[in-house]
């Protein structure tokens, strides 16, 4: 839409770009300005409420649990007095009335009574009376009045986090309610004229806005209560309004979008005029344009757009402040130590939150890289932790142990089944198969190549790897390749299916192509899969027999690292047509030429096939239903789906 004349002359570039530990310094000297500079106030909520909440004065006991002397066992309330002199061989007879009475548990000691002996050991003696083989103790089998808990006694401290057990505790201290902290109210404002409401059909330019819906789940998470506004189109005037609007009534406003340099961005501006500008970039990835500030009192957050950047930069900034506002002490991170699979460069001069997946592997916890764009939000569905690469350090060498920030319990993670190697659409269904047969066994999977596979195979970083690696000398799929790159560890090439490849095409296919001679046709665009993939080695072994150079075809160097890409590319128009498999094809609706069958196995070193761990992947691989459920996605021979069809010693 458009802006208004004043809106150009707006600064484009970064206040400044500071250290996170610098930012974090910044914000919370300037919080002690804010309008609630400490922990919130409190508020009455019944016990059914409270599970979770934070207690914001000390609870007192207003009376004794239990409050009278109870019986702890069925049986005869006594005087322990009473009954000395009992034995096995001479029992002593008591009177009911005087000297005992029958009780069940919880009933009130009668009056001068201190013991109770229980039922199974006495002997009904009739006429009123019982015996007794052995002597009570005083107080044996009751509770004295106060045992729990005794009045005015200290229940829980201020700033306790309520726990079941909790709640049962001040109930039975003589309450139905306890003062525990508001929860913070966080107005949550997403911004952008592209921005199509959840359940929308978005147009191309336009994104649905989802980011607010993990923003406010993030807040109820860390015990806020979160307020989703209406989005707000690009306009710097409505934006400012509905700032100062949300301050009036929030503890904490978020706005998201518009926060880095862009002639649309107005979130740092915005805050600059309504109030006091604090931060604007700081030196993370992802998250560098974030925003801080303060509005009338109240902490202003500009979270960035792309959905990674918002998840993570919330995690940074919102969620210790939230901590704050509710009396607790700042999250400690629960990290780890683990080995990266795989060479990665950085930025020098930020600190660089990696998305990884995790496993362990022969006694050593691995990471592996996940996609880094901040737009990627399947990358944080994956990702079993953050890995820290810090500022100045260029990257973290292949093999080099390196911090991650867990995701995931660390248990579960630990029993996770790592996969690194070749894309395959059928990799998917398999570890939803494997949650489904073996709840709590994950497929912890990351596309790196055939050939990455093997090479993660050889440094022991994966139980298995994707492979469809054919070799142009024999015509054989992946034993030459497992002796090359994974010597001396006694592998199985287990099959997985004979799947067809061919080119994927635009519905109706309007260029008419015919077969991969076509590829250098000057009004044909390529996309292709990354070097070392089993796809990428079968496509130049295809164009060599052709006598096609790679030069000769546009798109060759555009690389994906798998087929339900290379297919999204073709739908989306950007390429005419890539190489992939018939079941990529079908998701998107796409044509298919095939061009070849090929051999997808999986190669798996002897000690991991053999393992308890494994067992669930065999069994599934085993299965009826599995099977079913990859022959419905088509292009597939499942014949030999599970056959070990070799052995490289």
């Amino acid at each position: 839409m458009p802006h208004e004349p004043h809106q150009q002359h707006r600064p484009s570039y970064y206040l400044e770009d500071i250290p996170l530990g610098e930012a974090h310094a910044r914000f919370a000297a300037a919080l002690a300005r804010s309008r609630v500079p400490g922990a919130i106030p409190g508020e009455p909520v019944s016990l059914e409420h409270a599970l979770g909440r934070v207690t914001a004065e000390p609870v007192w006991a207003k009376q004794s649990s239990p409050h009278y002397h109870a019986a702890a066992m069925d049986g005869a309330a006594v005087r322990a007095a009473d009954t000395t002199g009992a034995l096995e061989t001479s029992p002593l007879r008591l009177r009911l009335g005087d000297q005992a009475a029958w009780v069940n548990t919880g009933d009130p000691m009668p009056l001068g009574f201190d013991a109770v002996i229980m039922r199974e050991v006495i002997h009904d003696a009739g006429d009123g009376a019982i015996e007794i083989h052995a002597p009570a103790a005083p107080w044996q089998h009751v509770r004295p009045m106060g045992e729990d808990i005794v009045a005015t006694e200290l229940v829980l401290p201020e700033n306790h986090i309520l726990r079941p057990q909790d709640i049962g505790a001040i109930a039975a201290a003589g309450m139905s309610h306890v003062i525990v902290r508001r929860k913070p109210r966080v107005a949550i404002l997403p911004t952008g004229s592209e921005l199509v409401a959840v359940g929308g059909s978005p147009q191309p330019g336009q994104i649905i806005e989802y980011n607010s819906l993990m923003l406010a789940a993030q807040v109820t998470q860390w015990g806020g209560a979160p307020q989703r506004l209406p989005p707000l189109p690009d306009d710097r005037n409505k934006l400012r309004d509905a700032l100062l609007h949300a301050v009036a009534d929030s503890d904490v406003v978020v706005i998201n979008a518009g926060s880095s340099a862009g002639s649309r961005d107005f979130t740092a501006p915005v805050v600059q005029e309504a109030g006091e500008l604090l931060v604007h970039g700081v030196a993370v990835r992802p998250g560098h344009p974030v925003v801080l500030g303060l509005v009338r009192g109240v902490p202003v957050l500009g979270i960035p757009g792309y959905p990674a950047s918002a998840v993570v930069t919330s995690e940074m900034f919102l969620q210790p402040l939230l901590t704050r506002l509710l009396g607790l002490p700042a999250p400690a991170p629960s990290t780890v130590d683990a080995v990266m699979t795989r060479k990665i460069l950085s930025p020098m001069g930020e600190d660089e939150f990696l998305r990884v997946t995790l496993g362990m592997v022969d006694g050593r916890l691995v990471a592996a890289p996940l996609p880094r764009g901040a737009g990627i939000i399947m990358s944080l569905v994956r990702a079993d932790g953050l890995a820290h690469i810090p500022r100045f350090s260029e990257g973290i060498a292949a093999g080099a142990p390196v911090t991650v920030h867990l995701r995931r319990p660390l248990a579960e993670i630990e029993r996770a089944i790592v996969a690194i190697g070749s894309h395959d659409v059928t990799l998917d269904l398999l570890a939803s198969h494997l949650q489904r047969h073996t709840p709590g066994t994950r497929l912890s999977s990351s596309n790196a190549g055939s050939l990455g596979g093997l090479l993660a195979l050889q440094r022991a970083e994966a139980h298995l790897a994707g492979t469809h690696l054919l070799d142009e000398a024999t015509g054989e799929y992946n034993r030459s390749f497992v002796n090359r790159y994974v010597a001396g560890q006694g592998v199985l090439l287990v099959t997985l299916a004979h799947r067809v490849q061919g080119l994927m095409l635009a519905k109706g296919n309007p260029l008419g192509i015919a077969s991969l001679a076509d590829l250098s046709r000057p009004d044909v665009t390529f996309v292709n899969r990354q070097r070392g993939s089993g796809t990428r080695v079968l496509l130049d072994y295809r164009l060599k027999q052709l006598g096609l150079a790679p030069q000769s075809i546009r798109g060759y160097e555009r690389e994906e690292y798998t087929h339900l890409a290379v297919a999204a590319a073709v739908a989306s128009g950007a390429a005419a047509t890539g190489l992939g498999v018939l079941a990529a094809a079908r998701a998107l609706a796409l044509d298919f030429l095939p061009i070849a069958t090929e051999r997808y196995d999986l190669a798996i070193p002897r000690r991991h096939y053999n393992s308890e761990r494994l067992a669930p992947l065999r069994a599934v691989l085993a299965s009826d239903s599995f099977q079913r459920d990859v022959l419905a996605l088509g292009g597939y021979d499942l014949s030999a789906m599970g056959h070990v069809v070799a052995e490289i010693p």
